[in-house]
């Protein structure tokens, strides 16, 4: 099926902003009221192993997400068969170009540039909805050079997933192999080129994905 090749049929990346709490507060940000979405383009894959670029000028932060993966099309998708859209989920991360985006977020412009370079989606492979009956209670955890800086669960997500499919499918049509990112818990920080960034998704003490990326500067223009 499309879905499960989805990094090569897919045709858009959704991201929810501030989808935790205690994210949100971090960032100095207001915790959100109702949910929000950006979009990423599918040509920021990777897969397991390879390289996460660090743009000139760019503070990139990691943000580690579970992410949802879409089987059936759909739109004016109600809450209570959200379920039957899901064709499985993945582990993955949302790089984010951290002082670019504050720019812009201070001049009201959009934040695609910052989310949108190559090799800002990191992303796992799929597993099967099966392998995860309860989505709200997945553990989250990030690494880099095998120090802890990411360790959080899906509980405390603020929006769960059946009522962001509703909210984003109001929207736009969601289309087999698109993907949802779902949000990052606290302890986001930077990212720097020469160290190695893992991480890894567990339900009930049994890890379902485990990832692990370099990390190496981007040569060309500064971008900030």
């Amino acid at each position: 099926m499309a879905a499960r090749n989805f990094i090569q049929s897919g045709r858009k990346i959704i991201g929810i902003g501030r989808n935790f709490s205690e994210h949100a507060k971090e960032l100095g940000n207001a915790v959100p009221t109702s949910p929000f979405f950006f979009l990423k383009p599918t040509s920021s894959y990777i897969t397991n192993g390879q390289a996460i670029e660090i743009p000139a000028g760019c503070e990139v932060h990691h943000e580690v997400e579970l992410a949802v993966i879409i089987g059936k099309d759909g739109r004016d998708i109600k809450a209570k068969d959200a379920n039957d859209h899901i064709e499985g989920y993945t582990l993955a991360l949302d790089m984010t170009a951290r002082n670019m985006q504050d720019i812009v977020k201070k001049k009201g412009l959009p934040w695609s540039a910052a989310k949108g370079f190559d090799t800002f989606t990191p992303i796992g492979d799929f597993i099967p909805k099966e392998k995860i009956p309860d989505p709200s209670n997945v553990d989250l955890i990030l690494t880099i050079d095998g120090k802890v800086k990411q360790n959080g669960n899906t509980k405390d997500m603020i929006f769960n997933i059946p009522s962001l499919i509703e909210h984003v499918s109001s929207i736009m049509k969601l289309q087999e192999g698109d993907v949802i990112l779902t949000g990052t818990p606290k302890g986001v920080g930077p990212v720097h080129a020469g160290e190695t960034v893992a991480c890894e998704m567990a339900t009930q003490g049994k890890v379902l994905s485990s990832l692990k990326f370099p990390v190496v500067a981007r040569p060309g223009k500064s971008f900030v």
